[in-house]
């Protein structure tokens, strides 16, 4: 389900502090209003087009020229990064008129704690070096169609659902969409709290009591609800417990997701990760765990490592909606924090 992006209904004021506090601004400690009218004009026409794209509507021509300016901001420190030689490039995608921290307090919603350890089912470190060079549960039919949160914080839903309906295809052969508004309803005593937050292993806690309906019978609406108990008594899928991978380990988070999807967290609060569009993603982003992903595979380009990614921005955020983030980094915690909070289903 597609939900497009609905602008806040700030005060002109805030918009201008929260544009100041960017982070891309660091990039550009000389950066000046365009002074030539040509130039203002053509990117004013670049930034027309980019407006009716994404059907941009403005509650008045001062948000509109705020906005052209934080677009404009966001542009220069696109172009920045893609004159580099990096393996990644950005691109000015539908969070191109918001500064950072609007972007963060809309879309990043996982709430960081630390993992009890639990069983683990996925080697030991010695048949690690089995382990295929190339996995991607895409092509095994295993990932549904990538989906959209909105502007809610409700990825921590997305994340263990992706989980679990890659684990149900692997075991019984058939792909299913389950609902993530089932858990942002009805999971509200273990410490979730639907667009406001939450835990993919205390998700996985809740299926497991509970099961998991489809999202057909109970579609998302990206917003919190009362929990719907016909619908929720409908469940499709059932899982038999979760379990943890150990923490800062990128070969067990390997050896995990070889045998199946795996919900992790990682920080993805940059403005690098913000416009990301493609290539292996090697950018700034720090530990500060704030966004519940989906690992669907792994694999290597180049001599590069990589981690494949299933991300909840809909289709038109990053590559298809998915990001490759750079697989082994020299922090055990794995870039972005990948390997600090790993969790997956157990079905039988």
């Amino acid at each position: 389900m597609e939900i497009p992006i609905v602008l806040w209904g700030a005060s002109l004021a805030l918009l201008i502090l929260l544009s100041l506090m960017s982070p891309a601004t660091a990039y550009f400690h000389n950066y000046k209003p365009l002074s030539k009218e040509d130039d203002r004009q053509a990117m004013k026409d670049r930034y027309d087009r980019w407006a009716a794209a994404h059907g941009r509507n403005y509650s008045s021509d001062e948000e509109r020229e705020l906005r052209f300016q934080v677009y404009h901001l966001n542009v220069l420190f696109i172009e920045q990064v893609n004159s580099q030689n990096y393996s990644y490039k950005l691109t000015d995608n539908k969070f191109a008129d918001m500064p950072n921290l609007e972007f963060r307090i809309a879309l990043l919603g996982y709430k960081p704690h630390f993992h009890n350890s639990t069983s683990f089912r996925h080697g030991n470190p010695l048949g690690f070096k089995g382990l295929p060079r190339h996995v991607d549960w895409r092509e095994n039919g295993s990932v549904t169609p990538v989906k959209n949160q909105g502007q809610c914080g409700s990825c921590w839903a997305f994340s263990s659902v992706a989980a679990v309906e890659g684990i149900n295809q692997i075991k019984t052969g058939k792909l299913v969409s389950l609902s993530e508004q089932e858990l942002m309803d009805c999971d509200v005593n273990t410490g979730n709290q639907g667009c406001n937050g939450g835990y993919m292993d205390k998700a996985f806690q809740f299926i497991q009591k509970n099961g998991l309906t489809t999202e057909e019978e109970y579609p998302y609406r990206g917003a919190n609800g009362k929990c719907d108990r016909d619908r929720m008594s409908n469940r499709k899928v059932e899982i038999r417990s979760y379990e943890n991978v150990p923490h800062n380990d990128e070969e067990r988070l390997q050896a995990a997701v070889a045998h199946q999807p795996v919900s992790v967290a990682i920080d993805a609060g940059s403005s690098e990760f913000q416009f990301y569009s493609h290539g292996i993603f090697n950018g700034r982003c720090g530990m500060d765990l704030n966004h519940g992903v989906t690992a669907v595979g792994y694999g290597e380009e180049d001599g590069k490592k990589y981690w494949l990614v299933k991300n909840s921005w809909g289709a038109d955020w990053g590559d298809s909606g998915y990001i490759k983030l750079h697989r082994g980094s020299r922090d055990d915690r794995g870039k972005c924090g990948i390997a600090m909070e790993a969790s997956y289903p157990v079905k039988d």
